[in-house]
């Protein structure tokens, strides 16, 4: 009734407009969560009645995608440096009336990578989303919104320029801006020698602007101009106004902390659902969990292992990196080992660790699986087959994996941290309340402990049941965290806000 409501109160006015902006869109472009984000936190968004416009660069395999991409034949100019680089927009759509406008660049974006090669980071990522950023202010002018949402540091100079350089855009001083966190862990640090690429006055490169430790910050850009902030989980954004968290930029959280919302990460269950799933072998609901036992046989037969149903199945689909804390799993590898189970790990990611986890079936043949790769079919197979799924994040904005595993009844074990914190607890067999299993301090003895519990309660068939269907019951959907942004939208814009109008 609530939506209803609100859809009601809308429609008496024409509806906000609002352009996001972002580097990766799903399905067009994804390399993480934030893709996955911008691929259903707009279509929820438009089911209120929001009008959603997305920007976002063509990269060579969303041209080469065989996606239906029209071209508009506008092209625009924008500076870089002592330049003026050339674009072309071109537009698809989604959802039911949502324009993509795709900024066609070859010389920035006809390329193998986003971001760059397995070697490394593309070494002029700075001037490629410097004038992504100029770019997004041109799509704005064609219709100005009442909001430009950014995300993460690659949208967030088009704030930086609208604001601080308002006589270049005058059509659009009325605009007001988002800047969403998606991981602090980015932030798009140059070398001062590249300042001139902004074509901003000097002055903006001060402690109090874009400077950070004598180089270019694009991230504390955004997060100083931005009219609003808001970050993936409510934990996170207690977690970034403090030093251990804060990479840095705590100072700056807690200057903005009256203008910072942590609004949670929501999943998209359309297309994360056992019942309707068709990427997994054996499709399966609450009320009939005996697909998960085919999609559990699929899953060892993929990964050459023995084909056994009894034996507990521990799986990951993640990045390799530090931050996902495979520097811990590293260290607690035998020990897990040890343990009656069967280890599943799917992704890619920092070469030390694709190196190191890729020789792990050698290692312990029989016992573990690994496929080192970015593989978005094999990943829905990967939740769908295991018991448990396996996340000790040295620290985590929001996390999906743990939301999309719940819904598929495989049981989520995290570190206590961020996004994990606000989605996943601790199972109490008294009460027979939780949804997974929680551990604390980044430490080896702690993961250990949490996954025998784990195995001890999987081996407990009527608790183990109650805890799967307190999973797949867990509604983590995008439709209360999109109210909640249509709800900044709205006062941000001086409308009345969504609860007023409900």
């Amino acid at each position: 009734m609530e939506s209803k409501g609100m859809a009601q109160g809308l429609s008496q006015t024409p509806p906000l407009h609002i352009v996001m902006a972002s580097p990766e869109i799903a399905p067009l472009a994804k390399t993480g969560g934030l893709g996955d984000v911008l691929g259903s936190l707009p279509r929820a968004l438009e089911r209120l009645g929001l009008r959603v416009s997305l920007v976002m660069p063509a990269y060579r395999s969303v041209i080469r995608s065989g996606f239906p991409l029209e071209d508009t034949g506008i092209n625009f100019t924008v500076p870089v440096s002592h330049r003026r680089e050339e674009g072309r927009l071109l537009k698809t759509k989604t959802g039911s009336a949502i324009s993509i406008y795709l900024i066609r660049a070859d010389q920035y974006f006809d390329r193998d990578g986003l971001y760059g090669t397995p070697e490394g980071d593309y070494k002029d990522n700075d001037e490629r989303f410097v004038f992504f950023s100029r770019a997004i202010l041109e799509v704005l002018k064609l219709e100005p919104p009442a909001i430009l949402h950014a995300h993460d540091w690659q949208s967030a100079l088009a704030i930086v320029f609208l604001k601080a350089q308002p006589h270049l855009y005058p059509e659009l001083s009325s605009v007001k801006a988002v800047l969403t966190v998606h991981n602090l862990g980015f932030q798009g640090l140059f070398g001062y020698p590249d300042w001139p690429l902004l074509n901003l006055e000097g002055h903006f490169f001060a402690p109090g602007y874009l400077e950070y430790y004598g180089k270019i910050n694009f991230l504390k850009g955004g997060l100083i101009f931005a009219d609003k902030v808001s970050t993936v989980s409510p934990t996170y954004a207690e977690e970034i106004k403090t030093a251990q968290q804060g990479f840095g930029l705590d100072g700056v959280f807690r200057e903005r902390a009256k203008d910072l919302v942590g609004i949670l990460n929501g999943a998209d269950y359309e297309i994360w659902n056992p019942e309707t799933d068709p990427l997994i072998g054996h499709r399966y609901g609450p009320d009939n969990l005996w697909g998960k036992r085919f999609c559990k046989a699929d899953l060892q037969e993929i990964f050459h292992l023995p084909s056994d149903p009894d034996i507990p199945v521990v799986g990951m689909v993640s990045r390799l990196t530090t931050q996902k804390g495979f520097d811990l799993l590293e260290k607690a590898m035998d020990d897990l080992l040890s343990r009656d189970i069967q280890f599943v790990l799917l992704g890619t990611g920092d070469k030390r660790y694709e190196q190191i986890f890729g020789k792990i079936p050698e290692q312990y043949p029989g016992k573990a699986g690994v496929r080192i790769a970015f593989d978005e079919a094999l990943s829905h197979k990967v939740i769908a087959g295991c018991d448990l799924l396996l996340m000790p994040s040295r620290y985590e904005p929001s996390g999906l994996t743990q939301m999309y595993g719940m819904r598929y009844g495989t049981i989520p074990i995290v570190r206590a941290i961020g996004g994990l914190s606000d989605t996943v607890s601790e199972f109490d067999l008294k009460t027979e309340k939780g949804n997974g299993f929680v551990f604390g301090p980044y430490e080896v003895p702690a993961l250990l402990q949490a996954l025998d519990r784990a195995l001890n309660s999987l081996h407990q068939k009527e608790e183990w049941s109650t805890m799967m269907k307190n999973a797949m019951a867990a509604d983590f959907s995008w439709a209360r965290s999109a109210r909640l942004y249509a709800d900044l939208y709205q006062r941000l814009a001086g409308h009345s806000s969504f609860r007023d109008i409900a």
